[in-house]
């Protein structure tokens, strides 16, 4: 027999002012490591000056790489009745900052989705599953538009844009640690294995554009 409770239950809502706070934080950074992807050291800096709409609007379409990557493990997680936020790493806002100014290594991690509730790896597998997932179908979609598009500036942010979202599906499903790799190989072999071949493929065809 269910049992009534005399007050009223305050329900979840979607996100929460820390959510926002983190990923805001986050979004600001990876932005930062989006300029610097322009030039070595901190030439990209005047890259700005020179050239504000190509380098803002780059940096831009990194950022939506990043932040629909994280709401979509968010996505998947609610749809399974499990609580889900985004927080920040102190390790990973670290590395994602230096990379700022390294000329070759890249590391955009500066957090990831916290998830809370029952679960069978059923579940943990598509929920880890869904950052990539989105990445691959969003690279897909940018390196579509570059095809249809002449050369210019809104090519260059599209292109640096498919080529950023493909490797992160790669990256992130290689599986080791707590990327999102090793859940999807520990629920499917097989979707893991289509999912990081096409990601790698992608990742090649865009550089070799």
């Amino acid at each position: 027999m269910p049992i009534e409770y005399p007050f009223r239950v305050k329900k979840e809502g979607w996100t929460s002012i820390t959510e926002v706070y983190h990923l805001a934080i986050g979004a600001v950074t990876v932005m930062a490591v989006g300029l610097s992807m322009s030039g070595f050291g901190f030439s990209w800096i005047f890259k700005i000056i020179q050239n504000p709409m190509l380098m803002f609007g780059s940096a831009l379409i990194f950022m939506l790489v990043f932040i629909l990557h994280e709401l979509a493990h968010k996505a998947s997680a609610k749809h399974f009745g499990m609580w889900a936020e985004f927080r920040l790493s102190m390790l990973g806002i670290i590395l994602t900052a230096l990379s700022i100014a390294s000329p070759l290594i890249k590391i955009i991690s500066p957090g990831a989705v916290m998830i809370s509730g029952a679960a069978d790896k059923r579940t943990i597998g598509k929920v880890a599953f869904a950052g990539p997932l989105t990445n691959i179908i969003l690279a897909s979609f940018l390196y579509a538009m570059v095809l249809h598009l002449h050369n210019g500036p809104l090519t260059i942010m599209l292109l640096r844009g498919a080529m950023l979202s493909a490797w992160m599906a790669a990256f992130n499903l290689i599986p080791v640690g707590v990327l999102d790799g090793a859940k999807v190989i520990w629920w499917s072999k097989a979707i893991w294995a289509t999912g990081f071949g096409v990601s790698a493929a992608l990742s090649l065809i865009i550089a070799l554009l």
